[in-house]
């Protein structure tokens, strides 16, 4: 590691640890607002060095932003971090590079022949000042997709990072302190009351990431200023096993989506809905695929730990009331969950949950997974649409018939049909969730756009044809306008 790569006691003023929550808050967004308002429209040769000065960074501190997270975590296998955060950070930096220009272009549009002669055109205007809210379950991925697209639209970022996550937050400021100016990236760290003051903030837009609960916290706060927030919250996700899939090749395309960051994912899979009739096939399926991904569950380095004792305590504490309420609970490993040491947690199979358990009512976020039987695919539809609005649907189903049908009768923010997860990483797709998933949509083309005005222009030259229908208003014009345009 080299000996640049520690944390510096000496940070730019807005790249440390926040810890009073009034003036100092205030005075980062003034800075940040004076700053932008005195630089509106980075250009596209500005907006393309940030990010490769970003992008070279993320390249240099690999290792380090592995080690943090690990450390944050108890123990988080790097190549996770380096899969699922790291490679899919730098895709999103070099897609926006790659596309940038193209998306800042003024988009040309047609001029009514009633206002000839005279163009109409579209400019993407960067917001201002962008707030994000980061959490703890991929802090590096969840901080700077939003801040690739924010700033590959033009703005100015402040950026609360999780106060779970301390040790990647120190080196995450590090690396954006060498490629932004105090003045254009800020982060900000800090508990519940830093969270509400920044929340408060008049911010030209704020991204949420985190629970249903929260969000409408924020966008509570949001109102206030009449910021508009985009707002990804997760929720139950399905994943449908379709009567026309094999179980030995849905365990296996379901379980890493599951088991990864131990199912501390806000797209995992959060239950199954199968037939029932291979209910019981496809649990020793998915028994015999876990032990192929985690031969040595007790020592590989592979598999992450619940976050903390919090999160720990609070998984437990679902299986053991699911268990008192009659569901059988199946683990993946021989040992009992109970005896694992430093978090470390198997993935445990419900059957027989009911709507009265809390693991069937809220986002379960943990390596638990229930499989629920269902009689054919209107029923299993049904289950889905008598529930908040999901994240992500997973289809597991090699027959079009099947697939269409579940697209086109449900609701989720995304959808990944015989995989699970990838969606969320194909970098020209929007993610985003809808009602109690949340709404808006960032990534990619849509995430520039979120973070830009789309401003409507129409532009006349020297010939000024409007003055024709200036009052006195001449009938005999006005009759003419009428007669051409108020028709069928």
């Amino acid at each position: 590691m080299h000996s640049s790569s520690q944390p510096s006691a000496h940070q730019p003023n807005n790249l440390i640890n926040v810890d009073c929550v009034g003036s100092t808050l205030q005075q980062i967004f003034s800075q940040q607002k004076d700053a932008y308002n005195g630089h509106p429209y980075p250009s596209l040769e500005e907006r393309i060095n940030k990010l490769s000065a970003l992008k070279n960074q993320l390249l240099e501190y690999k290792e380090q932003l592995a080690e943090s997270v690990s450390k944050d975590f108890g123990h988080r296998s790097e190549y996770e971090t380096y899969f699922l955060e790291v490679m899919t950070t730098i895709g999103d930096i070099k897609y926006t590079i790659k596309h940038l220009k193209k998306w800042m272009k003024p988009q040309s549009r047609k001029t009514h022949m009633l206002f000839q002669p005279g163009n109409n055109r579209i400019m993407y205007q960067p917001l201002g000042v962008v707030g994000v809210i980061v959490p703890w379950n991929y802090p590096i991925y969840l901080s700077l997709c939003p801040l690739i697209t924010a700033i590959g639209a033009g703005n100015r970022v402040m950026i609360k990072m999780s106060e779970f996550t301390p040790h990647l937050n120190a080196t995450l400021k590090v690396i954006l302190a060498r490629c932004f100016n105090e003045n254009e990236v800020a982060i900000i760290e800090g508990e519940a009351d830093v969270a509400a003051k920044f929340s408060s903030l008049p911010f030209d837009h704020i991204l949420f990431t985190g629970s249903t609960t929260v969000g409408k916290h924020v966008m509570k706060a949001a109102a206030e200023n009449l910021t508009p927030v985009t707002l990804e919250l997760g929720g139950k996700s399905p994943t449908v096993i379709a009567p026309d899939m094999p179980v030995k090749e849905a365990a296996k395309r379901i379980l890493f989506g599951k088991c990864v960051n131990a199912g501390q994912t806000c797209v995992a899979p959060d239950y199954i809905l199968c037939p029932k009739d291979k209910i019981a096939d496809l649990v020793t399926e998915l028994k015999a695929r876990f032990a192929k991904l985690y031969p040595d569950f007790d020592k590989t380095a592979d598999v992450t730990h619940i976050v903390n004792d919090k999160q720990y305590s609070r998984l437990m504490e679902w299986l053991n009331e699911a268990k008192e309420k009659g569901a059988d609970v199946i683990s993946m490993s021989e040992k009992p969950v109970e005896d694992y040491e430093n978090r470390r947690m198997p993935l445990q199979l419900v059957l027989n949950g009911t709507d009265d358990m809390q693991i069937m009512r809220d986002e379960i976020f943990g390596p638990i997974l229930p499989i629920l039987p269902y009689d054919n695919l209107d029923d299993a539809i049904a289950y889905i649409r008598a529930r908040p609005r999901p994240l992500a649907l997973y289809i597991m189903s090699f027959e079009k018939q099947h697939q269409q049908k579940l697209l086109k009768q449900t609701h989720s923010g995304g959808v990944t049909i015989n995989d699970t997860l990838v969606h969320f990483a194909q970098e020209d797709l929007p993610a985003g969730g809808i009602g109690a998933s949340g709404m808006g949509q960032y990534h990619g083309h849509e995430g520039f756009l979120t973070f830009s005005k789309a401003r409507g222009i129409h532009s006349k030259g020297k010939f000024f044809s409007t003055q024709f229908v200036f009052p006195p208003y001449k009938k005999s014009m006005i009759d003419l306008v009428l007669k051409l345009f108020v028709r069928k």
